[in-house]
């Protein structure tokens, strides 16, 4: 499909985003969802004891297979220009981050709340865990791995934020001790194409950008094109 017709299909897939409150509600609503999930399974898994040795397996386990399982959603987000149907006002939304990498200054509270509502594919995912919980014969330490995943997916969203607005010191500290997504990592992700997708940490970066390269075609001459003609309402 021509260029001419992806902007203009972004156009209309951000006016109706912006017209419709259903989808401001809807993020809420998922940030609900997936964070009432978080606290239930952190209490199940409570009742369980491990040991700290392989509760600190499943949490170094679960900090790789975050970093890898968000970056590959990612990756398939910013390449995605399926802007005609129902969720294609979500889609479209989420690419404006590249045209303005910056987010509104908040609370680390609020932006664990707003940005897990972005996280859709969050809700089956913790839903799913759920139902393995329930599961007798499901090892202890994989329960913990999942639930971990599944809390870190949303500590993600804020190690992202933390990247592009913070400054701190604090940050800055963690980061260089592999907790949080060093800025100069994710620096790659808006300066080259197609690669820096994992944002909690960065450390599983080499194998999604070895994914990227095989199966996408990259996103600054494509997804990134599509919001060239779209004026923000604040810019107006």
């Amino acid at each position: 499909m021509d260029l001419e017709t992806k902007q203009k299909q972004f156009n209309s897939a951000m006016e109706l985003y912006e017209g419709r409150r259903i989808y401001k509600v809807f993020g809420w609503f998922v940030a609900a969802a997936n964070i009432s999930l978080q606290v239930f399974l952190l209490f199940r898994v409570l009742e369980l004891s491990i040991g700290p040795a392989r509760q600190l397996a499943a949490l170094a386990a679960a900090y790789l297979l975050t970093d890898f399982l968000n970056g590959l959603v990612h990756l398939h987000m910013d390449n995605n220009d399926n802007y005609g149907w129902l969720g294609g006002p979500l889609i479209a939304n989420f690419h404006l981050h590249h045209k303005t990498p910056r987010y509104l200054d908040r609370g680390l509270a609020a932006v664990y709340f707003l940005e897990t509502g972005s996280k859709v594919w969050l809700v089956p995912f913790l839903g799913a865990i759920v139902w393995l919980s329930y599961l007798p014969a499901l090892n202890p330490v994989l329960l913990y791995t999942l639930v971990y995943t599944g809390i870190l997916s949303s500590v993600a969203e804020v190690s992202h934020y933390l990247a592009h607005n913070s400054l701190s010191p604090a940050a800055a500290f963690l980061a260089r001790a592999g907790l949080l997504l060093p800025k100069r990592r994710h620096a790659r992700h808006h300066i080259e194409d197609n690669a820096g997708y994992t944002f909690l940490n960065g450390f599983t970066d080499p194998l999604v950008d070895l994914i990227a390269r095989k199966y996408y075609t990259g996103y600054k001459n494509g997804t990134d094109l599509h919001y060239s003609r779209y004026i923000t309402p604040a810019a107006r």
